[in-house]
């Protein structure tokens, strides 16, 4: 009997994980906040940019992966591209970029963290893995810090909204 409510009580919190990782996909997101602009990228928008080509990565998380084929655009890109404001240099010392997914995740990089480090030339919006392009992927759109020791803790999937924001 005891086996049988294991059992049970197993299969209930394998269903519970499985809907729990169930994240929307997205295929448009915004960039708002403190910018000159407000700018709204579409996948075919992202898919026209310029490509970094990453090769074969292995990500570090609950477990270990390696995904093949995989391309990206680095974040600082997209989020310049929006010409963030700021009152005077020092300023962007207080500014953050937070990045929400259609789930209500979200992940956050300081400015000087994606722009005057070398974390930022490894923070990167996925437009390919494993063979297939952004708008085939399951988790679209993903953003994920490849210098992370474990990535999957900023590992963002179904991307909706950046705002660069000021830290109060």
């Amino acid at each position: 009997m005891k086996y049988l409510i294991a059992f049970v009580l197993l299969l209930h919190s394998s269903r519970l994980v499985a809907q729990h990782r169930q994240i929307p996909t997205t295929s448009e997101f915004v960039i708002g906040g403190a910018v000159k602009k407000v700018m709204k990228y579409q996948v075919r928008d992202l898919m026209a940019m310029k490509q970094d080509n990453l090769g074969d990565v292995i990500m570090h998380s609950h477990r270990t992966d390696t995904v093949h084929e995989v391309k990206g655009i680095l974040l600082k890109t997209i989020v310049d591209s929006a010409n963030v404001t700021a009152e005077k240099p020092k300023a962007y010392n207080e500014m953050v970029i937070v990045l929400t997914a259609s789930d209500g995740y979200k992940s956050v990089y300081s400015w000087n963290e994606l722009f005057n480090s070398d974390i930022g030339n490894h923070v990167y919006l996925l437009t390919a893995l494993n063979g297939k392009t952004l708008d085939q992927l399951d988790d679209r759109i993903a953003v994920v810090s490849l210098s992370d020791i474990f990535a999957g803790r900023r590992h963002l999937k179904g991307l909706t909204k950046i705002e660069v924001k000021k830290v109060e």
